[in-house]
């Protein structure tokens, strides 16, 4: 659509219809770039999530450590004194970690050399292997409840883009009608220009030979200087609606916009059912509603994790030591094993951790009965916008007719009164009508794509194709 918007462009001008101006602003206009930014925000926090399940490779060490300094050291005899330090002294160590996602815990495997000379002695450490385990007990396993939460919010967030560049569309077909309806009000305030000057001219003719009163002349007068007024009104109104239309879709300021009237669709009902149906299974809503159910009961769980804090550590593997050359460091190893359990139970704490829990639960009570709310508000929006959208195809039709006899009408009547079967005022009236029902016919128009292009933003549903309303993620995240 884009090549044919562009292969359209001659001489700074060019034709453009609603799914052309569409295609522009899914991909030129600043709210498109804000929704690809937040979609790949929501991907790399995703990808940071699925790096912290994998094991992690890491080097530590220092290379050189150099200390010459003097500290205090405690003699047998209980008293200090200060002695020089002058050692020279290297580390390092390579270490895999794997966070446990069954039980919250981590694995962590290491080996490390450590060299230190001092006094002229070379001193060696080895650990070839050691395996330590870090595990919470009775706490909160965090890494359990990242895995039912982060995948959800991922899911959300690429829904949240679909919905935004519906959003998108939505903005699109509200200023492409609102400079529509302005070329409109343009074009009919020209014509009834043209007609008054026409009609003046007749009527001061006609009141030479006495047909027409001098109050009807004056009038007559008076309203083509209303209708220049109008006249100018509106093309100022243009010019704002175009440079408008022309900003959101990136368009050069020098190039002139001819927009194309759209016809409605065809053979598109939409019933509640189905709409609700497909809302629930495709809007970033529902992943909400269960995102919010998933993080306030991760909430309470954490709360009821923080009543007791026991940790279990134990380190299991083999040194060697070498006061010569480091390959000795290697041989006769030796057990290296360390376990321990810390804990800390609070035995007065004057009900601040029950409390925390009891927050905790009220805040999850207060979360599912704003989303039952939020539910049925948005069962009853869709309800509602169906209805609408149902009801505007019947409202366009009468809307179309009503124009065409409103036209007829004033066309009659510009006949009759040129014949002096009519006077000004019903001149006027058949003008007024015709202007409304111009307008409404255009507005009509106006809200069945914007209630249509809103029930696709709702349910991710294209109703025209009958298919899911998707997107190639990965290319948009790689751009």
């Amino acid at each position: 659509m884009l090549i044919q918007a562009s292969a359209r462009e001659i001489d700074n001008a060019i034709k453009l219809t609603i799914p052309e101006a569409i295609a522009l602003a899914r991909t030129k206009s600043v709210d498109a770039v804000v929704a690809r930014g937040e979609l790949k925000s929501a991907y790399w926090a995703f990808r940071t999530y699925q790096a912290n399940l994998l094991p992690e490779l890491s080097f530590n060490g220092t290379a050189p450590q150099f200390n010459k300094s003097y500290s205090s050291y405690q003699q047998d005899d209980g008293s200090y004194k200060f002695i020089r330090n002058n050692w020279f002294g290297m580390n390092g160590a390579l270490n895999v970690n794997q966070n446990i996602w069954l039980t919250g815990g981590q694995l962590s495997l290491s080996t490390s050399l450590d060299y230190i000379k001092a006094d002229g002695m070379k001193n060696f450490m080895s650990v070839p292997i050691s395996l330590t385990l870090n595990q919470p007990i009775f706490g909160v396993n965090n890494t359990k409840w990242k895995r039912r939460i982060e995948p959800i919010k991922y899911r959300e967030a690429k829904a949240a883009f679909l919905t935004a560049t519906e959003t998108v569309t939505m903005k699109t077909i509200q200023y492409f009608f609102d400079l529509l309806l302005a070329r409109e009000n343009v074009n009919i305030a020209k014509q009834n220009l043209q007609n008054a000057k026409r009609l003046y001219d007749i009527a001061d003719e006609r009141k030479k030979m006495g047909q027409v009163s001098e109050s009807d002349l004056l009038r007559l007068k008076l309203s083509a200087i209303n209708a220049q007024s109008t006249l100018t009104d509106n093309e100022s109104s243009l010019n704002s609606n175009m440079f408008q239309l022309k900003t959101f879709l990136n368009i050069s300021d020098s190039t002139s916009i001819d927009l194309v009237i759209p016809e409605k669709l065809d053979g598109v009902a939409i019933n509640y059912a189905t709409v609700l149906d497909k809302a629930l299974e495709n809007n970033s809503f529902a992943l909400n509603i269960r995102r919010r159910q998933l993080e306030s009961d991760y909430a309470v769980a954490t709360a009821k994790g923080n009543l007791r804090s026991i940790k279990l550590t134990a380190s299991l593997g083999y040194s060697g030591i070498s006061n010569d050359k480091i390959r000795y460091a290697y041989n006769n190893l030796m057990n290296n094993t360390i376990v321990s359990i810390g804990f800390s139970i609070p035995i007065l704490d004057w009900g601040k951790r029950r409390g925390e829990v009891k927050v905790a639960e009220s805040n999850r009570e207060v979360t599912e009965s704003k989303l039952r709310q939020e539910q049925q508000t948005f069962n009853q929006d869709i309800f509602l916008l169906v209805e609408h959208f149902n009801n505007q195809s019947k409202q366009l039709e009468l809307a179309s007719e009503a124009d065409s006899i409103a036209q007829r009408r004033y066309k009659t009547s510009i006949e009759t009164f040129m014949i002096g079967k009519i006077n000004t005022l019903d001149l006027n009236d058949a003008q007024v009508n015709k202007d409304d029902a111009r307008q409404k016919d255009i507005t009509q128009l106006f809200y069945y794509w914007y209630y249509y292009y809103q029930l696709r933003s709702l349910t991710l549903w294209d109703f025209a194709k009958n298919t899911n309303i998707d997107a190639d993620f990965d290319n948009i995240i790689k751009k």
